[in-house]
C-alpha cells in the first residue's frame, strides 16, 4: 500500500464490524485468507464467516488474529470493541506508578550513554526525554521548534531547525522518510500519514549517489556552530514484550560516534557540562 492509498483509507470513515477491521488488517499485511487462517490453525471458511459477519469470533480468536497480523497494542483494542469485547491493553503515563520500572530503565540507558545524544520518542515522533548532551546540539534552533509537542521528524526537516546544519541532508532525509514509510505501512496511523505528507513537502536535495562503501551505516552528520562536522550513527531499541500501548509505542534512540573527532568532542561537551 503506497502513502497516498494509506491516506485515503485513514481519512475515509472507519469500519465498525469487527470483519471489516479484520479484512482491512489481513490486507495491510499482504495475507491471504488461507495464509492468515493457517497461521492463526483456523478454517479459511471460518474466517472468510468472520469477515463477512456470518460467524462471531471469541474474544480469544480476535487476540490470536491480532497477533498473527501484528496489529499495534492500541488497534487491538480497536478490534475488541469492534467485536463486542472490553480493551485488553491498557495506556498509562509513564508517571504512572505501574511504570515506574519502566521509567527508571529509560532512564537509565539515556544517563548511561553518556558522553552521547541519546532520547526516547513516541509514537508520532514527538520527544518524551532526553540525556543532558541532545540540548547543546539545540542550541540557536528557534524557540518555536522546540516547544511541546516537540517533534524529532519536523526538526529534522524544517529548513530553521537542523536541515540547515545537516552536512548529508539528502541521505539522512531520505532514511527517515523511509523509515516513517514503513511505520505508515505497518500502522496506518493517520497521524503519521499525515505527518509523512508535510515532510515530503519540504524540498530537500536529490541524493547524489549510493551510501559510501566506508560507512556501516547511514551517518548523520552534523555541522557545530564552531564549523566542525559531527558524524554519528544510530541505534533504535524499543520494549520487547509490552502489554501496555505506552510501552509498546516508545522507542529509544542513541547515537554513536562515527569517527575520533566526534567521540572526543563529545567527551569535551561532558565535560563543560558537569
Amino acid at each position: 500500500m503506497n502513502a497516498h492509498a494509506a491516506t485515503a483509507r485513514a481519512e475515509r470513515t472507519q469500519p465498525i464490524h469487527i470483519g471489516d477491521h479484520l479484512r482491512e488488517w489481513r490486507q495491510r499485511r499482504h495475507l491471504s485468507q488461507l495464509d492468515l487462517a493457517g497461521d492463526a490453525e483456523i478454517s479459511a471458511r471460518h474466517l472468510s464467516f468472520v469477515e463477512t459477519g456470518r460467524a462471531a469470533p471469541s474474544r480469544e480468536m480476535v487476540l490470536k488474529l491480532a497477533e498473527r497480523l501484528e496489529v499495534p497494542l492500541r488497534e487491538r483494542n480497536v478490534l475488541l470493541v469492534a467485536a463486542g469485547f472490553a480493551p485488553a491493553f491498557p495506556q498509562r503515563s509513564l508517571d504512572d506508578p505501574a511504570l515506574k520500572s519502566a521509567r527508571q530503565a529509560i532512564d537509565l540507558v539515556l544517563k548511561a550513554h553518556e558522553p552521547n545524544p541519546a532520547l526516547a520518542y513516541d509514537r508520532h515522533w514527538n520527544l518524551v526525554t532526553a540525556n543532558r548532551m541532545v540540548a547543546p546540539l539545540l542550541e540557536g534552533i528557534p524557540p518555536h521548534l522546540l516547544g511541546q509537542p516537540f517533534n524529532i521528524l519536523r526538526l529534522a526537516f524544517h529548513p530553521e531547525g537542523l536541515a540547515a546544519r545537516t552536512v548529508n541532508l539528502a541521505e539522512w532525509s531520505a532514511h527517515l522518510l523511509e523509515r516513517l514509510h514503513r511505520q505508515c505501512e505497518a500502522t496506518a496511523d493517520p497521524e503519521l500519514l499525515k505527518l509523512y505528507q508535510e515532510l515530503k513537502a519540504y524540498r530537500m536535495p536529490a541524493r547524489s549517489g549510493p551510501v559510501s562503501a566506508d560507512n556501516v551505516a547511514i551517518p548523520f552528520k552534523l555541522r557545530s556552530e564552531g564549523g566542525e562536522v559531527l558524524s554519528f550513527f544510530s541505534t533504535t531499541m524499543v520494549f520487547g514484550t509490552p502489554v501496555d500501548i505506552t510501552l509498546s509505542e516508545l522507542a529509544l534512540e542513541t547515537f554513536f560516534p562515527a569517527d575520533d573527532l566526534t567521540a572526543r568532542r563529545m567527551r569535551e561537551m561532558a565535560d563543560s557540562l558537569k
